[in-house]
């Protein structure tokens, strides 16, 4: 599957104002809930939480794996089929320039998980409170 397969949720078009809707503000369907379950899955280990991080925070926004791979007590393919599995999920994406390999994060993904399970404005907390 390429990113460009991922679809996590519908796509609003230019002409919509607001963003796909939160978890806590309308249901998913079925297709949503498969499509987010991959990226979830992909998160949900702890070495590709790490690389994932490591990519993230890197000044520049990108980073060669062979930075990455001295990190991690695993073999350069194991880190690489890690790294597959999150472009996979669309979290990141890379370029290959000669022998090498360098990752960024792709924005658009982390955001959109982000506003997915962003409580909505004035939405009352567990302890009562409103945010």
């Amino acid at each position: 599957m390429s990113n460009q397969d991922l679809v996590l949720l519908d796509q609003p078009d230019a002409t919509d104002d607001v963003c796909c809707p939160g978890l806590l503000t309308a249901p998913l369907d079925e297709d949503q809930a498969a499509e987010l379950a991959k990226v979830f899955k992909a998160l949900g280990d702890p070495v590709r939480l790490r690389l994932l991080s490591m990519i993230a925070s890197r000044a520049g926004g990108e980073v060669c794996v062979c930075d990455l791979t001295p990190a991690f007590d695993l073999s350069q393919p194991t880190v690489s089929h890690h790294l597959k599995l999150l472009r996979q999920a669309g979290l990141i994406d890379c370029e290959r320039r000669g022998t090498w390999v360098y990752y960024w994060l792709v924005p658009e993904m982390t955001d959109r998980l982000a506003a997915i399970l962003t409580r909505p404005a004035g939405t009352p907390a567990l302890d009562g409170t409103a945010s």
